[in-house]
């Protein structure tokens, strides 16, 4: 049999690291060099540290979003416990009443959704109040119980951040690579945390847009699944201050989704000219091929002109022609009158 014999490395609730010995059948310990090589050090608790990193996270929408985006910001909340939430801002408000809205309720950061036109999504990532803060349009959302992954992480476990190697290429990208770092990561010994690490946020560089992933880490070799949500974020401007200021960075490959509806629109009109076109031309052809069928080409065969011949005026009245009785008549009546 063998005890355990702890010695405190400090005062405190176990604050500070802890030496244990170990004593073999109860026996008072030796000290031989061979009993001193057993005594090893056992880190303090993770759940013992001291809460430095005071982030929290505004998270909340404009009027007029619909379902996803609403089912889209509970997952972000579930999945950051540093999130804070509020109700919705008004259309009319400006953008600049959000800092004051955050510093009501002590928050260094936004995530705030803004809709437009009932269909298009957009989204800023400020630091409150000084900035910068960026703006994104959100396509392609999928929210955790439209995927219906076969993923499951803790709820309040703090996420491990993976970001494309082109995040360190463009100045822009670096920016927003911090600012998703202090947005996103959950601080170490936050209290509604957990003190583990079992899913990991991806950030991708595609096609001049962000694709965000979660997977959750399934074994000891890294293996992960994809739980949700997804989404893809396509950069509009960076500004300086927090939702305005001066222009940092403008995104030439966006394209607003008006600009991107109207040559749809546009797209679909001429085709429907083009059939329209068509069909008139097929029209104009089938009426010529009546005319065609219904001339006969022999009727001019047989048609020979006619010889002129010179006008004849006659000035006086023809003479009168001597009729002839015929005998054979007067010879029947009397004939006739006989019987």
């Amino acid at each position: 049999m063998s005890a355990l014999k702890r010695k405190r490395g400090g005062k405190g609730p176990g604050g500070k690291a802890k030496k244990v010995k170990l004593v073999e059948n109860g026996n008072k310990p030796q000290t031989t060099e061979m009993e001193q090589n057993k005594e090893i050090t056992v880190p303090a608790p993770v759940s013992m540290g001291k809460w430095r990193n005071k982030e929290r996270v505004l998270v909340f929408s404009s009027r007029g979003i619909n379902f996803r985006t609403r089912h889209l910001m509970q997952d972000l909340r579930t999945m950051m416990p540093h999130t804070k939430a509020d109700t919705k801002m008004d259309r009319k408000d400006k953008l600049f009443v959000i800092n004051e809205v955050c510093e009501i309720k002590n928050c260094n950061k936004c995530l705030f959704f803004e809709a437009k036109k009932k269909q298009d999504l957009y989204m800023w990532v400020a630091n409150v109040p000084h900035g910068p803060s960026a703006k994104f349009l959100v396509q392609n959302v999928h929210t955790l119980a439209e995927l219906k992954m076969t993923g499951n992480c803790l709820k309040g476990s703090r996420p491990l951040l993976s970001f494309d190697p082109q995040f360190d290429t463009e100045p822009h990208y670096a920016l927003l690579k911090e600012l998703f770092i202090q947005t996103f990561s959950t601080p170490q010994y936050h209290p509604r945390s957990q003190p583990f690490v079992d899913h990991v946020f991806t950030f991708t560089i595609t096609d001049n847009r962000i694709w965000f992933r979660n997977y959750q880490i399934i074994e000891e070799d890294a293996s992960m699944v994809e739980i949700g949500p997804r989404f893809v974020l396509n950069l509009i401007k960076i500004f300086q201050g927090s939702f305005g200021g001066p222009t940092l960075f403008e995104n030439p490959h966006f394209e607003s989704p008006n600009t991107h509806r109207r040559v749809i629109r546009m797209a679909t009109a001429s085709r429907l000219r083009e059939k329209q076109m068509v069909k008139e031309l097929q029209k104009l052809k089938r009426t010529e091929n009546k005319e065609a069928v219904t001339r006969d080409v022999t009727d001019d065969v047989f048609a020979t002109p006619a010889e002129e011949r010179p006008v004849h005026i006659e000035l006086e009245a023809p003479a009168a022609k001597v009729v002839k009785k015929n005998k054979h008549k007067a010879f029947k009546r009397q004939r006739k009158q006989k019987h």
